[in-house]
């Protein structure tokens, strides 16, 4: 049986885009957690180059994981606009922190755009967290927004292409989790 649909929203709220995202795994959630960590790179998304942990703590108290990681991923703007000279770089970088609850079960994860800071902005927060529905199953529910300024009449193709380009990553990004659960654990748990 399929999981819960995957089929992210966008909207435009003032200037910048905004894709919200949400998706039932039926695995448990340190299963995904797991995946989700091993998720990059992968053959089936060949855009993201590296990832690697640039920080790593657990609060003794808590029990909360701390990760800082930095993503090198191709740069996937339209050759046609890297015409414009600050969009000709061969590669952008991400930073990704996660703060993982192994106790509550729940995952929070922000992520930013480390390149063209002074053009745009591109964020992401997500969340995997046990399911309501079913304890064995986890929920991920993610929101990105993509903001770009200083690009004068570029800023709006350049939005709709990133509305477009967080629309497909997101819905890769759960094809690719569904492939290494499947892999790494087997079928889908049942209701």
């Amino acid at each position: 049986m399929p999981a819960a649909a995957a089929e992210p929203g966008t909207w435009r709220a003032g200037m910048g885009v905004t894709v919200d995202v949400r998706q039932v795994y039926k695995y448990p959630f340190e299963q995904v957690v797991a995946s989700f960590l091993r998720k990059y790179p992968n053959p089936m998304d060949k855009n993201v180059i590296s990832v690697k942990i640039v920080e790593e703590k657990r609060d003794v108290s808590t029990g909360i994981i701390y990760r800082k990681r930095i993503a090198v991923c191709q740069n996937v703007v339209p050759e046609i606009l890297r015409k414009v000279s600050i969009l000709k770089v061969p590669s952008i970088q991400l930073e990704e922190e996660s703060w993982l609850n192994p106790q509550e079960r729940n995952m929070a994860i922000r992520s930013h755009c480390l390149t063209w800071t002074q053009y745009a902005s591109m964020k992401e927060e997500s969340v995997f967290r046990e399911s309501m529905e079913n304890p064995n199953w986890t929920e991920f529910i993610q929101r990105g927004r993509i903001s770009i300024t200083g690009a004068g009449f570029l800023n709006y193709i350049l939005e709709t292409f990133a509305s477009t380009f967080l629309r497909q990553g997101a819905q890769k990004g759960i094809r690719i989790m569904e492939m290494l659960l499947k892999e790494q654990c087997g079928a889908p748990l049942a209701e």
